[in-house]
């Protein structure tokens, strides 16, 4: 099995400016996936590569030591493209740079760091395992049910559930999950497509055993910062 580890950031970043080398903990957030990244990688036999539009970003990754010759082009850097696009880009130059074909590519989110090795190695292994699946990404429990607790404006005006259905308690309704954005595996064939997409007809989740989140507003990295900082909580 060929498999690539990329680590993604942007430069430009509206919620949180600055957010992927911010610090927490005394480190800038980015060194954090670094760290993971290059621990799993010899476990897996992974290359790994960092995808950025950012000299500020590659400055930093180089110090925690991620280097790279790959700068992101600029049509895969705003807020319109999807990361998938951007993963494929940085997976077909670490080919020629590397001699040769991934099978997978493994993506861990730089803003969403509360993964274990576990979580990764387990999920390589659920996806190699099911020949069909195309992608398995990291989830959490929600909060709200769009099928008992969600609703939306209807064409009439009024407002019902998001999902129809006929449900009187939270647990007889389906159970859905928030994707937390740590971690995704992609099998080549779901990147070699015309537009790739994390969430395909052939997924899987893995529902990780702890708290694990997105950072995408200040409020959710004052309290990573706390959990870090104040809990004494582990990356």
């Amino acid at each position: 099995m060929n498999l690539l580890i990329t680590v993604c950031g942007r430069g430009g970043s509206k919620g949180i400016p600055g957010k992927n080398i911010k610090e927490i903990g005394g480190k800038p957030l980015i060194a954090y996936t670094i760290e993971k990244a290059l621990e799993v990688a010899p476990k897996l036999g992974a290359d790994v590569e960092l995808s950025t539009d950012s000299e500020e970003i590659r400055r930093v990754a180089a110090e925690w030591g991620l280097t790279t010759d790959y700068v992101r082009p600029d049509y895969l850097a705003n807020d319109t493209c999807g990361k998938p696009e951007a993963i494929r880009d940085v997976m077909l130059y670490a080919e020629k740079k590397y001699g040769k074909r991934y099978d997978y590519v493994l993506d861990l989110d730089i803003t969403s760091p509360l993964r274990t090795e576990e979580d990764i190695l387990e999920m390589v292994k659920r996806i190699e395992e099911c020949p069909d699946a195309l992608t398995i990404f990291s989830v959490s429990p929600c909060g709200r049910n769009p099928y008992f607790a969600m609703v939306e404006e209807k064409k009439n005006g009024f407002y019902g559930v998001v999902c129809d259905g006929v449900y009187k308690s939270r647990q007889a309704a389906p159970k859905v999950y928030d994707m937390n954005g740590s971690v995704y595996v992609y099998r080549r064939e779901a990147l070699d497509c015309e537009n790739p997409r994390a969430v395909t007809p052939r997924s899987l989740i893995y529902e990780m055993p702890h708290i694990c989140f997105d950072l995408d507003e200040p409020e959710d990295f004052e309290y990573l910062k706390w959990r870090v900082e104040g809990l004494g909580v582990r990356i």
